[in-house]
């Protein structure tokens, strides 16, 4: 989800943001839907595409996941910091920054 209009994302979005192929994203969207992680909709609007909506308990699963994402991020970026190939690209990174 983003917070721009709509705040919800076509499948193909959610497939290009994870790097994922549409038919994968379809499986994990389907095995999150299951879990009552998130939903699909049919966005009245735009009637192209199927629209994804995260549910209050899948915020609250990432919510209570984001420490650990956080802690492995953080120390992928320090290994590949100590490669000289790599060095440069941790730099980039980390100079960007992603609003929450």
């Amino acid at each position: 989800q983003h917070d721009g209009e709509g705040g919800h994302l076509q499948m193909k979005q959610l497939a290009d943001s994870v790097v994922l192929s549409q038919s994968a994203t379809t499986r994990l969207v389907t095995r999150l839907e299951d879990r009552g992680l998130l939903s699909r909709y049919i966005c009245p609007s735009d009637r192209r595409g199927i629209y994804t909506d995260v549910s209050a308990e899948g915020l609250k699963l990432l919510e209570e996941a984001r420490p650990t994402n956080d802690a492995a991020l953080r120390e992928a970026l320090a290994d590949a910091a100590r490669r000289p190939e790599l060095a440069p690209l941790v730099a980039a990174v980390e100079g960007l920054s992603t609003p929450r």
